[in-house]
């Protein structure tokens, strides 16, 4: 059986420490853990913003020149950096692209996608918020990423879009709260 890195990181440590030649002072040994890089499995963590405005969501048109989905309908989105929580990337991200302001307090998760892209060998997790009141107005904040913010009524969703987007409205619709995408 194998043991944890970080378990036996801490054993090693005080098997050292109680042994002649190793820790005579009263302090505690400082222990580091590393794991391998293929411990366990990684994944990348995306927060969606779900707006929604009398039965219309908001959706933005992506640059032409995108890397990921040029000229296609997409939510406000992005994936979260270093040490930061799902919900403050949402936050971040809303008022970077659009320029909304929306508490941390006011985002419920409503969906949650587990993605894996064809040809990818890194999973992505999809976390889609929706808030429960949010200040200003949708405007094009970072005119390289996105064209436009427009209003589109949930069951008449413009094309291109991105597709898990789709399936993640949809499920929204319907009250699934989480779909495995790409995985079959």
């Amino acid at each position: 059986m194998t043991m944890d890195p970080g378990a036996a990181a801490v054993l090693h440590a005080h098997h050292n420490a109680d042994q002649p030649g190793g820790r005579q002072d009263a302090t505690l040994p400082v222990v580091e853990v590393r794991e391998p890089r293929d411990h366990r499995s990684r994944s990348i963590v995306g927060a969606h913003l779900v707006l929604l405005r009398d039965g219309d969501v908001l959706l933005g048109k992506r640059h032409p020149d995108s890397a990921f989905a040029p000229s296609t309908w997409h939510l406000p989105a992005g994936h979260r950096e270093d040490m930061e929580s799902a919900v403050a990337c949402m936050v971040r991200e809303t008022e970077e692209e659009t320029g909304l302001r929306i508490p941390q307090s006011d985002l419920s998760l409503v969906h949650v996608l587990d993605l894996l892209d064809p040809g990818s060998t890194i999973p992505r997790m999809g976390l889609f918020f929706a808030p429960s009141r949010w200040e200003g107005e949708p405007v094009v904040r970072e005119p390289e990423c996105c064209t436009e913010w427009c209003w589109w009524p949930l069951d008449a969703l413009p094309e291109p879009i991105v597709e898990y987007t789709r399936v993640a409205l949809e499920a929204i619709s319907n009250g699934t709260f989480y779909v495995p995408m790409g995985w079959s």
